[in-house]
């Protein structure tokens, strides 16, 4: 099963969830182009890298015969969700696989694609919105404004811009894949 990316659930509100989520690691890649295609052209290279092109940097292993040799990659496992947000300019993504909890930038191996930045994003409190559903940019911006106006509706504050996660294969049946849109709010 893959790990999800934890968070405390502090309160239920009509349409979303208020949650905590602890400080965590994140592999990104910036991507231009629009929503669909950015999502699909960024999961490429963030699979690699936690699929092993990476530069472990792990200690050297003695192999026999021979000697030392230089420890190579190493696999990464998988966690949910996928998390995709808007960049800093009109169709540029940030997209995010959410790395496993207990991960710390000393012990990651480095990217081999200088594309993928790692990053440790602070703790934060947030609105989710939970459903099932495609993936398509539609889809997400309606819930998006949902949310939002949810949040309003709380007496809450937007504090930055909506996430887009997926937390399924793309196999899995739009029926049953869990999608959720993410605002942070104050706290």
């Amino acid at each position: 099963m893959t790990e999800r990316q934890p968070y405390r659930m502090l309160a239920r509100h009509p349409g979303f969830e208020l949650r905590r989520y602890p400080a965590h690691l994140v592999a990104e890649v910036r991507v231009d182009g629009s929503f669909t295609a950015a999502g699909n052209a960024a999961f490429r290279p963030l699979a690699r890298y936690l699929g092993g092109a990476n530069r472990s940097r792990g200690e050297l292993s003695v192999t026999a015969p021979g000697g030392p040799a230089p420890a190579g990659s190493e696999r990464i496992a998988m966690t949910a969700p996928v998390v995709q947000e808007e960049g800093d300019r009109p169709d540029c993504w940030l997209v995010r696989f959410v790395l496993p909890a207990g991960s710390t930038p000393a012990t990651l191996p480095e990217p081999v694609d200088p594309r993928i930045t790692i990053r440790e994003l602070p703790e934060e409190l947030a609105a989710a919105m939970r459903f099932s559903g495609r993936w398509t940019d539609r889809t997400f911006a309606r819930r998006a404004t949902a949310l939002g106006r949810a949040v309003i509706a709380a007496g809450l504050r937007p504090t930055g811009a909506v996430r887009y996660a997926r937390f399924d294969p793309p196999w899995t049946p739009w029926f049953l894949r869990r999608n959720e849109v993410v605002l942070p709010v104050a706290d």
